[in-house]
């Protein structure tokens, strides 16, 4: 056997588990996982950076989860069509966030979501805007502490990686309404699924 052949065999076996990985994650969550395929087909060394990197996406210390779910939804809806936010919907859910929060996010009706839900929603939404973040932080750190604030910020930065590098890799052109609970949720204008 040639010593190509040989380094070949352990990336096949690689490719081959990074490959079931991906199924179970698409069966588990009903979410179409092909970029990613794209990426582990072009270079699988591509796809383990790329989840070293996204590890940032389940640092969640001292913030409620509720805000932590609303900073993340918001950020995904802020790039998505749809099936992203989709699943950061199902993620909250099985989180055991109200779907009342998870509704009232989607919409963007901060009158209807929990003070968690709001905070989070309105720390997102600042960030995205790039506005002046001083007092949303301020009011953060007074209730949750420093750590809330970067698991905040962190959870808005991950959230758009995903639907980022989907389009990027020529897989973003599918929209699909949002569900919640079982019912169909109009995004707020602007947001994930607002069209079709």
């Amino acid at each position: 056997m040639s010593r190509t052949g040989r380094l070949r065999r352990p990336i096949d076996m690689l490719t081959w588990f990074i490959g079931r990985q991906l199924a179970k994650f698409e069966r588990d969550f009903g979410y179409d996982v092909s970029y990613m395929r794209d990426v582990l087909d072009a270079d699988p060394s591509a796809l383990i950076l790329f989840a070293r990197a996204s590890k940032l996406s389940r640092y969640c210390k001292d913030a409620p989860p509720a805000a932590w779910f609303a900073a993340k939804l918001a950020g995904a809806m802020h790039e998505d069509c749809g099936p992203c936010t989709q699943l950061v919907v199902i993620m909250a859910e099985r989180a055991g966030i109200p779907a009342r929060d998870i509704s009232a996010i989607v919409r963007g009706d901060e009158a209807a979501m929990s003070i968690d839900a709001q905070l989070g929603y309105r720390f997102a939404q600042a960030a995205l805007a790039h506005a002046d973040m001083e007092l949303i932080n301020a009011e953060l750190v007074a209730r949750y502490g420093k750590r809330a604030v970067v698991s905040l910020a962190f959870a808005v930065t991950s959230a758009r990686m995903f639907p980022t590098l989907k389009y990027a890799l020529g897989h973003g052109k599918t929209c699909q309404r949002v569900v919640v609970a079982g019912e169909t949720v109009a995004a707020a204008r602007g947001a994930a699924g607002a069209a079709s």
